[in-house]
């Protein structure tokens, strides 16, 4: 004799939008931090050099590094500001990625 199984459909309650909202989508931020070893001079090479910042904008974000503790050098994607952290440690730079704040 054989079993006989009946299966029923699972209920439907509800539906979820999957879409990505602009909240979904937070940017993230490449942050570079202040230490002792590289030279101010040297920082504003580096952003000029990778980022292609003007001078003015260079030398403030290395004030910024040197004064408060660190500078938001970059924001988008996380990819991104991640290869931007690893290009920041290849020239000797110690930098971060972050989730930026709302």
């Amino acid at each position: 004799m054989g079993v006989m199984i009946t299966a029923t459909a699972p209920e439907r309650t509800e539906d979820v939008d999957l879409r990505l909202t602009p909240e979904a989508v937070r940017p993230w931020q490449t942050v570079v931090w202040n230490d002792p070893v590289n030279l101010m001079s040297y920082v504003v090479h580096v952003f000029r050099e990778y980022f292609g910042f003007p001078r003015a904008q260079a030398e403030r974000l290395m004030l910024a590094v040197h004064h408060d503790g660190h500078a938001v050098v970059a924001e988008g994607a996380r990819e991104q500001m991640e290869l931007h952290a690893r290009a920041m440690h290849d020239y000797g730079l110690w930098a971060t990625v972050r989730e930026a704040p709302q």
